[in-house]
């Protein structure tokens, strides 16, 4: 099928980009890795304008660490963070989603930040945003603001960040002494969206759980954070019994969606499995990395 008609935008700064998006408004959709946009284009669910490439803007790229933060370029492909040794070393929960996210091509080409500026609810990098409380940086003709993810996400493919406005980076917390991580999900097959998923992080501090984020991926409208079960798991040690809990109290309100892959009840049932899988691969994590 092909594309609906564009005008096509090829900046090369963050500058010019931003420039391009201040003119044009609603009336622009950004191009980074493609992996969203360009099937929404080619069945006409999106119809844009003007198309501004943002490929060549080289500064958009790279992941770092400082002052206890790794800072990643909205434009880094997401092959290049799930082989940087900064990354496994310090989100190793990042590093453990991102296996997950389609195939070896679709990661190539796709991007940290397109992923989550797309913001699909089904995705895995949405949810581990959440999880970890990462912060998005966003340019915008009146300068740059910080967005933290608790108020990045508003809902299907929806996020807050202005029609103007660029996300050039994406920061997430250097995962503390004692972390253990797991990224579990349910899809009938590699590589498909999951039913359900989930990003979970837990800090053992002396066989005690100090710090648990467990954040959900297709249940809602968005990236789910089960802060009852969190509450449940502070202070708490690791047991069979403890995960139970935690996982009847992270899923008693949730109302997934249904669709042909499977009722509410399904995926409802489903996401308490996930839970207490996931919180039992973190625990083991967490002791082989104290």
């Amino acid at each position: 099928m092909k594309l609906p008609p564009f005008e096509y935008e090829a900046p090369t700064t963050v500058a010019d980009a931003v420039g391009l998006l201040a003119e044009h408004g609603d009336e622009a959709s950004v191009l980074a890795g493609g992996q969203s946009l360009i099937p929404l284009l080619a069945l006409r669910l999106a119809r844009p304008e003007v198309l501004i490439d943002i490929n060549g803007v080289d500064e958009l790229s790279g992941v770092s660490a400082a002052d206890g933060w790794v800072a990643i370029g909205a434009m880094t492909r997401e092959y290049v963070a799930e082989e940087s040794g900064t990354v496994a070393d310090g989100v190793p929960l990042l590093a453990a989603a991102l296996p997950m996210i389609g195939h070896e091509a679709i990661r190539s080409r796709g991007t940290i930040g397109g992923s989550l500026a797309h913001a699909d609810p089904a995705a895995e990098l949405p949810a581990v945003a959440r999880a970890l409380d990462a912060e998005f940086v966003v340019r915008g003709p009146a300068g740059t603001r910080v967005i933290p993810a608790a108020q990045w996400f508003e809902g299907y493919l929806t996020t807050s960040r202005r029609p103007d406005e660029l996300l050039t980076q994406v920061r997430f917390p250097a995962a503390r002494p004692g972390t253990g991580v797991s990224f579990h999900e349910v899809a009938r097959r590699h590589g498909d969206f999951a039913m359900v998923g989930l990003a979970t992080s837990l800090v053992l501090s002396g066989g005690v759980i100090s710090d648990a984020r467990l954040a959900f991926a297709g249940v809602s409208d968005m990236p789910v954070r089960a802060a009852a079960a969190e509450d449940v798991l502070a202070g708490q040690r690791p047991s069979a019994e403890l995960f139970d809990e935690a996982a009847r109290r992270a899923t008693e309100d949730l109302d997934p969606p249904a669709d042909l892959h499977g009722s509410s009840d399904y995926r409802k049932t489903v996401a308490a499995a996930v839970v207490r899988r996931g919180l039992r691969a973190a625990a083991d994590n967490a002791r082989e990395r104290q």
